[in-house]
């Protein structure tokens, strides 16, 4: 198969790439080869947010998609037909200051400014998606938009100000026309093949052709939104020779919400929009998918891909598991269904078999009586690894006895886990105080987590039951206490009257 080169849009030209490794990263090709060092690296695993740029892409309606992503841990191939914007792109042709580096200087937002760059291109996403004349965005809406950027100097405050100041200049017209006929004419008729001396890239455009190649080269690392593998790239330096990229097959992008009783979510799907449609059933939701990595990765990283990684701490899964959520597999024409719990085997092994993928994943969209919660504890509210992320599901029958009940944790096991002897011991029993005190019990004695730098091991068996209570106070059948009282966000929110 011949090589064709990565083509995408910068600056007002249309760049070709043909002499790159497939794992040079985005931040990069922009500091060594463009010589643009406007964006900044700071810790090169996408945490600080000094290398936040903009990309610009079609979605399947052929609208044009502007997301704040991490360029640091983005594999240059992965681009191909895209349009990126660095911060050196808010300069105007009359050298006047866009309203976001206006507010920004006004506010004093900017103190050693290493960091400022990605702040900036955060903020010009977020005004971007504001459209004239409808309200400015809540507080909540601006501390989402900004969780991906850290900063050691200003403490935050004068940044949010300049986050609603920019809204009150004058707009700058920003020629979406152009950019959508632009990214229309770069569009490919077929599936993209780079290769750099023994590297190989695959960007397949069909689910097809996505499972011939998987099929072809069963040993091929299957690429998503390079949240994890990027990391692999810029700290373990690791060499990955053939990568297969999802991010172009269509049918992997879809959600599908009359699936029969589920709402199906292809493995393509980013975070964000697969946590918004799971929200539209289960708003129990919404905290974990605020608190899930930051914003900038949730516009690059895919709900199928963290399901695939299976790792012991990851947050989407326990949820999804207490919701029995049933994962989809696929093997040339060949497609299969497991319940997710399943998927996982013993630590970074699952139930893959040679030459298959993950292909979608399947949540049953309502469930009459059930009640359910998830919690995550880390040091940091946004934007960090889970030290014990918890969910928790039970219907009670008419007597107030658990006539079902499902617990999962990430962060007590070598996988993503369920509580099997705490929940038989809880079924059928009365969902009251004495049957939560024999569970605490129970639970605290059911697994043997690890003690190492995010929390010891009596920290998380302490938590684990303490989370098992909490979720009791949240659905007691007499006296079930609010989120305000068991949630010190939501608490803060009810006091200063925000949204939630």
């Amino acid at each position: 198969m011949e090589t064709t080169p990565i083509r995408f849009y910068y600056r007002g030209h249309v760049h070709e790439v043909q002499s790159a490794p497939t794992t040079r990263t985005l931040l990069q090709h922009l500091r060594e080869d463009l010589h643009c060092t406007g964006t900044k690296e700071g810790c090169a695993e996408g945490d600080c947010g000094a290398c936040t740029v903009v990309v610009a892409e079609l979605d399947a309606e052929q609208n044009v998609q502007m997301r704040a992503i991490n360029s640091c841990i983005q594999l240059l191939p992965a681009l191909d037909g895209k349009a990126i914007f660095s911060v050196e792109d808010l300069q105007a042709t009359d050298q006047s200051l866009h309203p976001v580096q206006q507010a920004m200087l006004e506010c004093h937002g900017s103190q050693c400014g290493f960091c400022t760059p990605g702040f900036l291109m955060s903020m010009w996403a977020l005004y971007l998606q504001h459209t004239p004349g409808s309200p400015t965005p809540t507080r909540d809406e601006i501390d989402a938009a900004l969780s991906g950027n850290l900063c050691r100097c200003t403490g935050y405050r004068p940044i949010i100000d300049a986050c609603e100041r920019m809204f009150s200049y004058e707009r700058p017209e920003f020629d979406q026309h152009t950019l959508k006929h632009t990214l229309v004419g770069m569009q490919r008729e077929n599936s993209l093949h780079y290769q750099y001396e023994e590297q190989q890239f695959h960007a397949p455009l069909t689910l097809k052709e996505m499972a011939e190649l998987r099929v072809a080269y069963p040993d091929a690392r299957i690429l998503a939104g390079s949240t994890d593998i990027g990391l692999w790239v810029t700290r373990q330096f690791r060499h990955l020779p053939h990568l297969l990229y999802i991010g172009r097959v269509r049918e992997l992008q879809h959600i599908d919400h009359h699936d029969g009783d589920y709402v199906y979510i292809g493995a393509g799907v980013l975070l964000n929009p697969a946590f918004e449609a799971l929200c539209r059933y289960y708003p129990e939701l919404h905290e974990l998918h605020q608190r899930f990595a930051s914003h900038p990765i949730r516009n690059s990283g895919t709900l199928g891909g963290n399901i695939a990684n299976g790792s012991p701490i990851g947050d989407s899964m326990p949820a999804l598991i207490c919701l029995n959520a049933r994962i989809v597999l696929r093997k040339g024409d060949e497609v299969r269904e497991m319940p997710l719990e399943e998927f996982y085997l013993a630590y970074q092994k699952n139930a893959l078999q040679t030459g298959e993928f993950v292909q979608g994943l399947r949540v049953p969209r309502e469930q009459p009586g059930l009640q359910f919660q998830t919690y995550k504890l880390a040091k940091r509210y946004n934007q960090d690894i889970s030290a014990v992320c918890a969910a928790f599901s039970v219907t009670l029958d008419a007597q107030q006895q658990v006539s079902q009940i499902r617990i999962a944790f990430g962060g007590m096991a070598a996988t993503p886990i369920r509580a099997h002897q705490t929940e038989q011991f809880l079924l059928g029993k009365k969902w009251d105080d004495n049957t939560l005190t024999v569970a605490v019990s129970c639970l605290r004695e059911e697994f043997k987590p690890l003690s190492d730098m995010r929390a010891s091991a009596d920290y998380r068996r302490t938590a684990a039951a303490n989370l098992l209570r909490r979720f009791y106070l949240h659905t007691h059948p007499e006296h079930a206490l609010a989120t305000h009282q068991l949630n010190v966000f939501e608490h803060v929110r009810s006091i200063e009257g925000l949204q939630p």
